[in-house]
């Protein structure tokens, strides 16, 4: 399935979609080269665009901008973290699975992050106008009620431990978005990251 249509779908009708998506033969490197990169790229060049070239208006101070090579760094290292983000998310999930009566492999667990993620991808756009960027808050909670429809299909977890599971795996996931924005601001000099 193309990358438009899955997002598509996983959008719009994930109940559907995500029975579909845990019958699918693929590999780890197939959901990051063909799915995460892409949209992993979206927040990257947006945050891009929106702190070196548009700015941030300051009222009575004026705009300000990072350079532009800041702002390119910057979107390198945002790009890079999210896949690895991704990558660390699935290995937690896949092994705190058992202890909500869960079974799933990497492939499983990454199948997860990758497609709950979607949202927050794509919101992304919304750091051309870093003040929107705020908006990226109602993507995060689409993309939790979507690892809460995805849990039963892909993991098989079990109705009573969907919500636990859920609520852990959402922490791990913020935990580590947290984490790399530090990463990021250290090796960067920019604030504020827009992975996971």
């Amino acid at each position: 399935m193309d990358l438009k249509t899955r997002a598509t779908n996983i959008l719009t009708k994930p109940a559907a979609e995500w029975p579909v998506i845990a019958g699918e033969s693929t590999t780890p490197m197939d959901l990051i080269t063909s799915y995460a990169a892409p949209l992993s790229a979206i927040p990257a060049i947006c945050s891009f665009i929106g702190l070196s070239i548009v700015g941030v208006s300051v009222p009575f101070a004026g705009t300000f901008r990072t350079s532009m090579m800041s702002g390119l760094s910057s979107a390198v290292v945002r790009f890079v973290l999210g896949l690895v983000g991704v990558y660390v998310s699935a290995i937690i999930i896949e092994k705190l699975a058992p202890t909500f009566q869960s079974r799933g492999d990497t492939t499983q667990a990454m199948k997860l992050v990758v497609f709950a993620s979607t949202p927050i991808w794509l919101a992304g756009v919304f750091q051309i106008i870093p003040v929107l960027g705020i908006l990226g808050i109602l993507a995060g909670l689409y993309a939790i009620y979507l690892f809460y429809l995805g849990l039963p299909p892909v993991m098989h977890t079990p109705t009573d431990k969907v919500i636990p599971y859920m609520i852990v795996a959402a922490i791990v996931i913020i935990v580590i978005s947290v984490c790399f924005g530090f990463i990021t601001a250290a090796v960067t000099g920019v604030t504020g990251y827009s992975g996971l």
